[in-house]
């Protein structure tokens, strides 16, 4: 992390200032690595026998051993061991003041836990070093502000360049020394620096947990830890709104870094929106020559899209339909927009009346399965056809959408196949089916006879009443008194074909 000459205040820094004469009487090398490079946040003094409840972490204890005078050696290693875990940086024994020397059983118990000793001559008063620790930590905190101000401005001049949001995200990853990510609003990575910092295997990691976050719509802050790598993700974007997900590979980042990374969150925000704005004049184009494209003539589609949006997938085109209203339209449109750009003329899309309209040549579908998969929407395909039935392949999409409930890719050859009643069979078909049957079912509950049943079997049966009788094991004089009733029930006349295509319609969409 960039930062400032100011050495940050640690027990090292205050072993090195000579005017204090301090010497670690432990040998560094018997210590654990570091031990004497860890932030200290204050220096503070105490001759309790338990000073722990009133230390906190991150600090140095001085003493004058007083609460040593009839100290055992378990004694000593009970005290040290309180301080480690405490969180005690380090130990300064203040000789001459109550006896001459560190106590050995003070020093073994040091070196046996890995707590830094050094000792603190008469001639140094406690106050000069406490001073000096203080002084070191208004340093750090002084050269961290100035760090964080000059920061804040490097990034704001990034973001006045041609390339803004790519230069403002280069620039906080040169401040914090870090790998950066911006994922757009399909979750797919469209920026990093440095490139390829971070290994394969953790960005995986990292686009699983963008995809979530992406997934609830929802303002959001998530930490993923792949391997040793620790990667801190915020949204970009209002709630509901979401354009992306910052993603910084970088540890314990304090005050003054998170503004940093607070005010380029802000401003790639404020740039993802403008972005917005202009995908937004994109999209309304797009609408156009899908309009366009509806009349079945694609000469001027071809002509206004081709400079902006490359040449229009080559005939036979499949056209697919995705759902009126989608919580990830957008994001959906974005991940569209690039697929587009990397494969010009062969994926075209835009608004439609009632959904989006995506077009791709009849052998390469792998695009809508992929669209049907990442964003958990139905997409309904149409045959393969070409630009002038191009209106009649928008019906069959939105047929075949319209009948699959799950997500998926719903295709309308399976639509066709399955019959037209399967087309008809929405709630309303099937509402009005059981509203003609009523007085049929009613009579059969009231009288205990078999109407709907003997119907059922006279039409299945092309209305032979020899054929009805034997299916049902009943006379043909029988079939004929109750086809007779059933008309006087439901007033009609079942000679013609067409009261009898209507009642067996009726009967298989009531099923």
């Amino acid at each position: 992390m960039a930062d400032s000459a100011v050495a940050p205040p640690s027990l090292r820094a205050l072993l090195a200032r000579a005017d204090l004469h301090l010497r670690l009487v432990v040998d560094e090398a018997e210590l654990p690595a570091g031990s004497i490079d860890r932030a200290v946040r204050w220096v503070h003094s105490s001759d309790l026998a338990d000073p722990t409840p009133f230390l906190s972490e991150g600090l140095v204890l001085l003493t004058t051993g007083t609460q040593f005078a009839d100290a055992a050696p378990a004694d000593y290693d009970s005290y040290v061991g309180r301080l480690l875990a405490r969180g005690v940086r380090g130990l300064g024994f203040g000789t001459e003041v109550v006896r001459e020397g560190i106590p050995a059983g003070l020093s073994a118990a040091c070196l046996a836990g890995g707590m830094p000793l050094f000792e603190v001559p008469y001639r140094t008063p406690f106050i000069a070093v406490a001073r000096a620790g203080a002084e070191a930590i208004a340093a750090e905190s002084y050269a961290r502000r100035s760090w964080s101000l000059s920061a804040q401005r490097a990034v704001s001049l990034a973001a006045l360049r041609p390339d803004g949001l790519s230069a403002t995200l280069a620039e906080l990853s040169r401040q914090l020394d870090c790998w950066v990510g911006l994922f757009d609003a399909a979750g797919t990575l469209s920026t990093e620096h440095p490139p390829g910092r971070l290994a394969s295997p953790a960005l995986d990691v990292v686009a699983a947990e963008v995809t979530t976050m992406l997934r609830r719509g929802t303002r959001a802050a998530s930490t993923v830890r792949p391997g040793d790598t620790a990667v801190s993700l915020q949204t970009l974007g209002r709630g509901g709104h979401l354009r992306g997900v910052l993603a910084l590979a970088a540890d314990d980042l304090d005050h003054e870094a998170r503004s940093v990374v607070t005010a380029v969150v802000a401003m790639a925000a404020l740039a993802l929106e403008q972005q917005d704005g202009l995908g937004r004049a994109i999209g309304t184009f797009r609408a156009g020559l899908v309009q366009s494209l509806a009349t079945d003539d694609p000469a001027l589609a071809r002509r206004a899209g081709r400079d902006l949006f490359g040449p229009l997938p080559t005939a036979p085109v499949v056209v697919a339909l995705t759902p009126a209203a989608s919580a990830r339209s957008t994001a959906l449109a974005e991940w569209l927009e690039l697929r587009a750009q990397e494969r010009r003329g062969e994926v075209f899309f835009g608004r439609g009346d009632d959904g989006l309209v995506i077009v791709v040549p009849a052998g390469a579908r792998d695009t809508l399965a992929e669209v049907a998969d990442r964003f958990e929407i139905v997409v309904g395909c149409s045959a393969p056809t070409g630009y002038d039935a191009f209106s009649a392949a928008l019906t069959q999409a939105r047929t075949a959408r319209d009948r699959l409930a799950t997500p998926g890719v719903a295709d309308f050859a399976d639509t066709a196949r399955a019959g037209l009643l399967a087309a008809l069979g929405s709630e309303a078909a099937r509402t009005v089916a059981a509203g003609a049957l009523v007085p049929l079912r009613s009579y059969d509950e009231t009288q205990g006879s078999a109407l709907l049943e003997t119907l059922d079997a006279w039409l299945a049966h092309d209305c032979s009443h020899e054929a009805t009788a034997q299916a049902l094991g009943i006379h043909r004089h029988t079939v004929r008194a109750r086809v007779a009733q059933a008309e006087r029930v439901l007033d009609r006349d079942l000679s013609s074909f067409g009261a009898r295509a209507e009642l067996w319609a009726a009967l298989r969409l009531a099923q």
